[in-house]
């Protein structure tokens, strides 16, 4: 085995590591919005159409409220990092307990953070749900719409304030809990929503209500199950405080000044895909419907992109709070090696049994939805390449404190380049879905390229120290 292999292959188990909870986590979480939708789909048409508008406006929400306190991770590591670093030097002990002086204030800012962007999320999401009459909606969705939100809302308070738990049990490189919560929280899940739609279990019989408030409520028990998890841990539970009300107010500022615009490129993420969406709808029921098929397998694959992100974020942070500019290399070609093994071994199963794939999406009996999307998953396959290795683009930046190149880049890749080609081969070639299809492959690869070679630039231009020995 060459030098380079073995590296490669000692690299990956390291990032694996961090990565494999992470990515079981945001597994699990597709697996709550699935459970959510197969429940609502058995209420009936009408309310599987409200929820499921209730469950896009909630997510575009809480997607850019998590990305408000996603660098915390990267914060957490690097003080780590430097107290490490620290070791075995005459003021070894004053840098390690600067560093967890530093910690204790990362995490009481992100419960700040979370708070205040719980409470203004929730009274978004109520205003909403009062303006869907006025945004053209049909009077009785509109209003079960509206019974769903507001069921919905509690749910972003404990929502956030696992995120933040969350990222600190990965900044500090103990995230095991994560998997077991969040796959318990699947269960958990399903059994709530069918007690409080059909009232079973002595609980109210709440219909599509009942839906939103089992997921809000899966969200206070999954944030309480962490972080007795965490105080139980001997590691954690000195570093772990909820006095949010003690935090920092430079803290504050610095967690909001690297956050927001994490949350702007999570918004402007899920608003490309949902233009494009509304586009798919132009060319016919069938056309949306593979396109939401085809699109939810991507969403599924995605979080393994997510997970290797987050994991690689937190590792370029920590490499460079130890001078070690050469490991904080590594961790990128590692993470796209790992996202190109997984991308392989999909894309042949999508090229050999599309059929097999796509049965759980789409009724067999509609042959044209089927061709449609078996034409898609062909696309999809070079797609996810781009796909993932954007993701991973976006998180080497935020390991570099680097959240606002990672924005500008995006808006380019997904605006200035990516909706003009879907245009341009959607409408003007005449390729339809299919050049939907095309053009957001062509928007991901300008993303991905763009983010990896700031990457590159950003990290030479840094020259970090090499690490001295101790």
């Amino acid at each position: 085995m060459t030098p380079m292999l073995t590296t490669l292959l000692r690299d990956s188990r390291a990032l694996g590591a961090l990565a494999v909870p992470l990515v079981l986590s945001q597994l699990a979480q597709v697996a709550l919005t699935t459970t959510d939708t197969v429940m609502m789909g058995l209420l009936g048409t009408a309310q599987l159409a409200a929820g499921g508008l209730a469950v896009v406006m909630f997510n575009q929400v809480r997607t850019m409220g998590v990305g408000l306190v996603t660098s915390v991770g990267n914060q957490i590591a690097a003080s780590v990092a430097r107290a490490e670093r620290a070791v075995g030097e005459p003021d070894g002990t004053a840098a390690e307990r600067t560093a967890h002086d530093e910690v204790r204030e990362v995490v009481r800012a992100s419960l700040a953070v979370a708070t205040l962007a719980g409470a203004v999320g929730a009274l978004v999401i109520i205003l909403i749900g009062q303006a869907l009459p006025l945004l053209g909606q049909q009077a009785g969705v509109a209003h079960l719409t509206q019974t769903m939100l507001y069921a919905l809302a509690p749910g972003l308070l404990p929502c956030f304030w696992f995120q933040a738990v969350r990222q600190f049990t990965v900044g500090m490189r103990r995230p095991q809990a994560l998997s077991q919560i969040t796959l318990a929280s699947i269960a958990v899940n399903a059994g709530l929503n069918w007690a409080l739609i059909h009232g079973t279990l002595g609980l109210p019989r709440l219909g599509l209500p009942g839906v939103g408030l089992a997921t809000s409520t899966v969200y206070l028990l999954s944030f309480l199950a962490l972080y007795l998890s965490a105080k139980r841990d001997d590691e954690l539970a000195p570093l772990l405080t909820l006095a949010a009300f003690r935090a920092d107010a430079a803290a504050v500022k610095r967690l909001l000044r690297l956050g927001i615009p994490i949350a702007a490129t999570y918004g402007s993420e899920a608003g490309f895909f949902s233009v494009t969406a509304l586009m798919a709808g132009s060319f016919g029921a069938d056309a949306l419907a593979a396109h939401t098929a085809v699109n939810q397998l991507i969403y599924i694959v995605f979080q393994i992109a997510v997970g290797l992100s987050h994991a690689a974020s937190i590792n370029v942070s920590r490499e460079l709070a130890l001078g070690n500019g050469d490991g904080a290399r590594r961790v990128k070609d590692t993470a796209l090696a790992c996202a190109a093994a997984v991308m392989v071994i999909v894309g042949i199963v999508y090229l050999t049994v599309p059929h097999v794939v796509l049965a759980p999406f789409l009724d067999a009996s509609s042959d044209r939805a089927v061709t449609i999307a078996t034409h898609l998953l062909i696309v999809a396959v070079f797609l996810q390449f781009f796909d993932c290795a954007q993701n991973i683009g976006v998180g080497l930046l935020r390991g570099l404190d680097d959240t606002k190149s990672g924005f500008r880049i995006t808006l380019i890749g997904y605006w200035a380049i990516g909706l003009p080609a879907v245009c341009l081969l959607a409408y003007a070639a005449g390729l339809h879905a299919v050049g939907i299809w095309l053009g957001l492959l062509t928007g991901l690869a300008a993303t991905a390229l763009l983010l990896l070679r700031r990457y590159n630039a950003t990290l030479s231009a840094m020259r970090p120290q090499p690490v001295t020995a101790a």
